[in-house]
């Protein structure tokens, strides 16, 4: 892999922050999902759809936005060369496999505690569970063991070894896509491509392919996914995109404000049995194909603009977050579940349920950090180590693989 090895500049701090924000803002969607009407793995007894468009301003875009930074941060690695893409399993697949085995079982344990009845012990349901036990049924039934909010995890795995047999088999098409990004994605062009290409997508197969987070069969989610990833890997080391993306910020930000209305008016009108016209379906579909990119070029513009500044808490977070990732939902849903018998009115309790989970989750880092057998379990590499006396041994600088 030597023939990639080329300079990409300095480290782009602004990407950090975003990361940062993204993988937090899970933890205020997740902690939504206990209240909406929409599936989740256990439901509040105040179930209502009061927060579903405060839920819908960052749906359709905020796992698109950590693909395209991953893809930033695949065309750093690749461009330091080494063992990439052993490397790359290490701080993913060790993570997921001990997720799957450690950290979601008690989320599937829950569930089917609140929506099937079960009155098994945990220690009875792990059982269950790790032997691929799959009797647990309503509607449908739940595959066991399942990674849930691990997902992401998988499919950047995946997405990274396909990447690095591209570009092992034709190395030559890294500086040709780069220089493609250069010049396509300069001025409107990184607005409006992008939008074309999501909607594109969204349109042909949303519908035909639902996203189901399993793998196989998730064309949808593949196909938009998959492209922002390869986007991010593109526009690594680019400079026009980047400027166009601060310049057009504002623009950015107001239309993609003007999509969510849209949508929220359109999910409003044809809620329930409600059917749209079949050519308003489809418009609709690129409206959230624009929301989303709108709102990512937004949230990269606004951050390339004010986010290009290193500090002691930028060198935290990165360390921190994916940590707090692998701990978040289950923190959740293990809280969730405990504070149900107080009966805690849903405002105060949801807000309970941010700070008690933002907190565990960081004294969890806070243990992993220091605990050297933790630490390869929940992805976190040496700039996550407490040296002598407490202090971060990755201090200086944080390595690529942390963005």
């Amino acid at each position: 892999m030597s023939s990639l090895k080329f300079d990409l500049g300095p480290r782009r701090y602004d990407l950090d922050w975003v990361r940062i924000g993204a993988f937090m803002l899970l933890i205020f969607y997740h902690v939504g999902m206990y209240y909406v009407t929409w599936d989740f793995h256990v439901k509040s007894p105040h179930v209502s759809t009061a927060i579903e468009p405060l839920m819908t301003l960052s749906s359709p875009w905020r796992l698109s936005l950590l693909f395209l930074v991953s893809g930033v941060a695949t065309a750093h690695l690749l461009a330091r060369g080494g063992n990439f893409m052993r490397s790359r399993s290490v701080r993913l697949l060790i993570p997921l496999v001990f997720g799957m085995a450690v950290i979601v079982p008690p989320q599937s344990y829950l569930e089917v505690v609140e929506k099937v009845g079960y009155d098994g012990s945990f220690a009875q349901f792990y059982r269950l569970y790790i032997t691929g036990y799959h009797g647990f049924c309503r509607e449908d039934c739940l595959i066991m063991p399942t990674w849930n909010h691990l997902w992401f995890v998988a499919y950047l795995w995946v997405y990274t070894l396909v990447l690095f047999i591209c570009v092992s088999l034709a190395p030559r098409i890294v500086p040709w896509a780069r220089q493609a990004a250069e010049r396509i994605f300069a001025g409107l062009g990184i607005l409006l491509w992008p939008i074309a290409l999501l909607a594109a997508v969204r349109i042909a197969l949303v519908a035909r392919f639902p996203q189901n987070h399993a793998l196989v069969g998730d064309w949808y989610n593949h196909a938009s996914y998959f492209a922002v990833f390869v986007l991010g890997f593109a526009l690594a080391g680019t400079h026009a995109p980047w400027t166009a993306l601060q310049r057009s910020r504002w623009h950015a930000l107001g239309l993609s404000v003007l999509g969510w209305a849209a949508l929220c008016a359109y999910y409003g009108i044809y809620s329930g049995d409600a059917d749209p016209p079949q050519a308003l379906r489809v418009f609709m579909r690129g409206v959230y194909a624009a929301q989303a990119w709108l709102a990512i070029a937004a949230v990269l513009g606004f951050a390339h603009r004010h986010l290009m500044r290193d500090n002691a808490a930028r060198r935290y977070l990165t360390a921190a977050i994916f940590p707090v990732y692998i701990l978040h939902q289950t923190v959740i849903i293990v809280l969730a579940h405990a504070l149900q018998p107080a009966h805690i009115a849903p405002p105060v309790e949801g807000i309970l349920l941010v700070a008690s989970t933002t907190a565990a989750c960081f004294v969890g880092y806070e243990l992993i950090r220091r605990i050297r057998l933790l630490q390869p379990l929940f992805g976190a590499g040496r700039e996550a180590s407490v040296g002598t006396g407490g202090r971060a041994a990755g201090r200086m600088h944080a390595p690529a693989e942390s963005f």
